[in-house]
């Protein structure tokens, strides 16, 4: 009964055309990355886009590379963030708690509406795969640039 249950839905969705989308692939390279701005990132960010969000898959990702000394400003993201470090040594700090090393292989969850701001250490590059969720058409809200002394701290 299961089997014929699958076969007839299967037959449906074919005659419907409820799936007639094919796969897509975005090749390596062929995306043009850029200088981070500096209303969002002190020091030299490259951020390349991974892909951008479709419905109903509605997150985007991006590759980011910050050089020695380079972070984000302040930030928060109404779905959450979701950090997969692929090289190098950098920090993340959450706003009111210490900051803690990132290195290649971590992952990083940030929850929804969690303040807070990533980069590199003062001394080492580091590249993560940024991944967030859209919320009512947004997923990130951009807050102010951590200051020098915000970033001298972070690096005791």
């Amino acid at each position: 009964m299961l089997r014929l249950a699958a076969t007839t839905l299967a037959a449906a969705i074919v005659s419907t055309g409820a799936l007639a989308q094919s796969q897509e692939i975005i090749k390596n390279g062929s995306r043009e990355g850029m200088i981070g701005s500096s209303d969002y990132f002190t020091g030299t960010a490259y951020v390349e886009p991974v892909f951008d969000n479709r419905d109903p898959f509605v997150v985007n990702a991006g590759k980011v590379t910050f050089l020695p000394g380079a972070r984000s400003n302040w930030h928060h993201h109404p779905a959450g963030q979701m950090l997969i470090v692929t090289e190098g040594t950098g920090w993340v700090q959450e706003e009111g708690q210490p900051k803690e090393i990132i290195q290649s292989g971590d992952v990083v969850w940030c929850p929804p509406d969690v303040q807070h701001w990533h980069g590199a250490t003062d001394t080492t590059a580091v590249t993560h795969y940024a991944v967030q969720q859209y919320e009512e058409g947004e997923n990130v809200v951009w807050g102010d640039p951590v200051t020098d002394e915000q970033y001298a701290r972070a690096a005791e």
